[in-house]
């Protein structure tokens, strides 16, 4: 078994897994383009449907321009917290892949942009920053505020930052601000079927 960051693993795995939780409180220090450069390139090496990696992100790191703009896309709630993180992304698939008379569709788009923000979120981890993924995002307004093509689908908005005590959220936050728990194996692993 495999202990970090409070948790404790049923089988053995990497701590990163671990010590990889989406905390609220972010300290608001900067990022730089090459710390986030490296997130993203994690991203890029995920897995994809015949390799064709369908996932797209746009970012606002908090001392630039879009960042307003970025963070006014959240839900107010997550505004709230989200404002204090080095930055915000939001993570968009295309709906298609090259096929062999031109695009076709790729069912697997979702799959393949979920393991981007997966890979992003474990290079955050190792590199001592957090990511807090969230689809509580402001629906009707994010498509044309961001210029989304057709085609396209938003999945969700990531906060990144360093992590901060939770003394600076509001009282309700500060008392959820822990690694939560998982399901063990056993309840969503089958073998042959349900």
């Amino acid at each position: 078994m495999t202990t970090a960051n409070s948790r404790t693993a049923d089988h053995d795995i990497n701590p990163i897994f671990l010590e990889r939780w989406s905390p609220r409180a972010f300290t608001g220090e900067a990022i730089s383009e090459g710390e986030l450069r490296t997130l993203f390139e994690a991203a890029r090496w995920a897995p994809s449907s015949y390799n064709s990696q369908p996932w797209r992100f746009v970012y606002a790191r908090r001392d630039n321009a879009y960042w307003d703009k970025l963070l006014s896309l959240l839900i107010p709630f997550n505004q709230s917290w989200a404002k204090t993180a080095s930055a915000l992304a939001f993570i968009v698939s295309t709906k298609s892949m090259p096929g062999k008379d031109g695009p076709v569709p790729a069912p697997a788009h979702a799959l393949d942009a979920g393991a981007a923000w997966g890979y992003l979120a474990l290079q955050a981890t190792f590199l001592g920053w957090q990511a807090h993924g969230m689809v509580g995002i402001e629906w009707d307004r994010v498509y044309k505020e961001l210029n989304i093509p057709e085609g396209h689908e938003v999945h969700a908005a990531i906060a990144i930052g360093k992590q901060a005590p939770a003394t600076q959220l509001p009282e309700a936050l500060a008392a959820r601000e822990f690694p939560s728990p998982r399901k063990p194996v056993s309840e969503f692993v089958f073998e042959g079927g349900f």
